[in-house]
This record gives C-alpha cells, sequence and structure tokens, in this order.
C-alpha cells in the first residue's frame, strides 16, 4: 500500500477563539473539500456555525467522535472533534477563561499525531500573553510542542523553520529579548540547530544534501573582528563542526548580503542568528505564503506564519494563503516521512 493511500488526516487546533483562526478554517475546507487529503477541526462546533452565519460561508460542520471519522465526513461538511469554550467568543475581544479549551486542543492535536490517529497537525495562531495569563509556561507553540513530542520527561530537541518558495530559515534562538539571543547564543547551540535542521531536510523534504548558509551575527559577519569577535569566536567554529560532522554548511555570511535571489540560489536553508535576522526576509520575500514548520518533533507541525490579527477577526476578510500553504506543506512532509518510514 502506497504511503498516500495510508495518510490519516490533518488535525487542525482551534488558536485563539478572538483571531481568525476559525474563519481560516472554514476558508480552507472550502479551498480543499475536493482534495484526496482529509482533515479535521479541534474546535467548538458551535462556535464555528455561529462563524459560518457571521460569514455567510456555505460550510457545514459535522460533530464527529475520532479522528477516523473525518476521512468519511470531509466531503460533505468540515469534520469537527468537539473541544467546548468556556465562554462565548468575542472577535477581536480576548478572554482568558476560554484559554485552557485553546491548549487542549494542541495537546488533544498532538496526541493524535503521536499516536499515528492523525498524519500532522496545522495549527492555529495563538495569544501567547493571554495563554500565560492562565498559567501556559511557554514562551510560544514551538516550545510546548517540544515539551509535548518529548519523552521521559524531556522535551524534543527542536527548532523553528519558516519556509516559502524563495527561502527557508532557522533563527538559533527564538522567542527571547535581543538581549537575551545575545547572551544565549553558543556555538554548541548552532550546531545543534544546524544538525536538527539538516536532518529534518533529509528525511521530510527530500534533499539528500541540504546546504545550509551561516549567517554571521554582526554586520558584515564581524568584518574580521572591527564589528564584533563573535562571528570568529562562536559562529565560525559551528561552521566547522556542521562541515565536520558531513553537513554542507558556509559562513558566516554577511546577513545583509545572504538573502538576495542570487544568493538565495546558493543555499537551502539559512540559519540565523536571533528571531527577526530570520523573519524579516522570508516575510518580505512572502509574507501571505509563508509557513512555520517545527523541526525535530516525532511527528509533523506546520502553522501559518501569522498571528490572530485581532483586528480583521470577524470581518471576513482573513487571508487564506499562508493558512493553506501550511496545510499543503503538513500533508506532504507527512507522506513523505511516511514513505520513508516505509522503505527504511
Amino acid at each position: 500500500m502506497s504511503a498516500a493511500a495510508t495518510l490519516a488526516p490533518v488535525a487542525i487546533t482551534m488558536g485563539e477563539p478572538a483571531g481568525i483562526g476559525g474563519e481560516l478554517t472554514l476558508k480552507a475546507w472550502l479551498a480543499r473539500r475536493g482534495a484526496s487529503d482529509a482533515f479535521f477541526a479541534i474546535d467548538d462546533p458551535d462556535r464555528l456555525r455561529r462563524l459560518v452565519r457571521r460569514l455567510s460561508l456555505d460550510v457545514p460542520v459535522a460533530e464527529i467522535d475520532a479522528p477516523a471519522a473525518a476521512a468519511a465526513a470531509f466531503g460533505n461538511a468540515l469534520p469537527v472533534l468537539p473541544q467546548k469554550l468556556a465562554a462565548p467568543e468575542r472577535p477581536g475581544q480576548l478572554d482568558v477563561r476560554n484559554a485552557p479549551a485553546v491548549i487542549a486542543s494542541i495537546e488533544r492535536a498532538a496526541r493524535f499525531a503521536r499516536n499515528g490517529s492523525a498524519g500532522a497537525i496545522v495549527t492555529n495562531p495563538i495569544q501567547k500573553k493571554t495563554l500565560q495569563d492562565a498559567g501556559f509556561a511557554h514562551p510560544g507553540h514551538t516550545e510546548f510542542l517540544a515539551a509535548l513530542g518529548g519523552t521521559a520527561g524531556q522535551p524534543a530537541e527542536v527548532v523553528m523553520m519558516l519556509a516559502c518558495p524563495g527561502l527557508r530559515v532557522v533563527p538559533v534562538t527564538i522567542h527571547v529579548a535581543l538581549r537575551r539571543a545575545l547572551d544565549l547564543l553558543s556555538t554548541d547551540l548552532i550546531v545543534r540547530a544546524g544538525r536538527i535542521a539538516a536532518d529534518a531536510l533529509r528525511r521530510d523534504v527530500g534533499l539528500a544534501s541540504p546546504r545550509l548558509a551561516v549567517a554571521g551575527l554582526n554586520p558584515h559577519a564581524g568584518e574580521g573582528g572591527t564589528m564584533g569577535e563573535e562571528d570568529a569566536h562562536i559562529v565560525a567554529p559551528a561552521v566547522a563542526a556542521l562541515r565536520a560532522a558531513g553537513i554542507d554548511a558556509t559562513g558566516p555570511l554577511p546577513p545583509d548580503t545572504m538573502f538576495h535571489e542570487a544568493a538565495r540560489a546558493r543555499y537551502d536553508l539559512a540559519l540565523c542568528m536571533y528571531h527577526d535576522q530570520a523573519l524579516i526576509p522570508l516575510k518580505t520575500i512572502d509574507f501571505a505564503g509563508g509557513v512555520n514548520v517545527t523541526l525535530g518533533l516525532p511527528f509533523i507541525r506546520t502553522s501559518p506564519d501569522h498571528g490572530t490579527a485581532r483586528d480583521i477577526a470577524g470581518t471576513g476578510t482573513a487571508d487564506p494563503a499562508s493558512f493553506l500553504a501550511a496545510l499543503d506543506m503538513a500533508a506532504d512532509m507527512a507522506r513523505r516521512r511516511a514513505g520513508h518510514a516505509i522503505t527504511t
């Protein structure tokens, strides 16, 4: 049997109820209802029905009791595994009472993905501060999923990759203040990120020998130490270690000259030193189509590369392009991973 034939449905999480996640899920079903790859939402079905009426969308909602029921329902309705909200949602208005449902939606999706009931998960954007006000102990999705994907009480070793058709980037440090990111940066951390990224590109993207371009930390990659010693003392040793491990890595490269079109053709992924160094070029190249991928998990997780957009929630104007790209990438990666598991 082929990997495509055995692909389990993709699980979609609720995301922030006051944001655009529900609208994206509904629009995704309208766009993909004729596709062979089914998906299901872990969400409050009454909330989605209210949103259907509010936005005048022709999306029937079918409640299911298990992921296995999604495929049969998918052609005629959006399959929804119920996750009830504690309070009625109000577009744009945060309510900490609904945080437990948002967290539970992510936990259930990860559990289904780990046990094979779901082929992958696509997470709708969350409002981190609201979850943290309810006791959520993680900086964001990436760190929470690392905990959910870990073993023996230890989180999985993960990195965050952002991808669009023209560029893949991995920030070595993620959701911390820039001053803190500079303190955290180390040769070992860069090597770890490069190793996880290279392994995932081989396994889930199908690149036999992925090429990594490693960005310098300082302007002009330090320019021989005149603009900082970190590139010579931290970044360059990491590049050497990656190469010694058999990974095609180059750098440290001047960050201001490595993202134009000709430069991007020379590598498969850019390893960047901090959050904005990675995300600014990607969002400039393809803001609507960027996808967030957590590499290193025992399951596939993707997400649209934008936030909750509470300012337009409930208006019907949310652009589903990034969500659709995340959905398609999740299915493609899950299919490749399933094929890898069958043939090795």
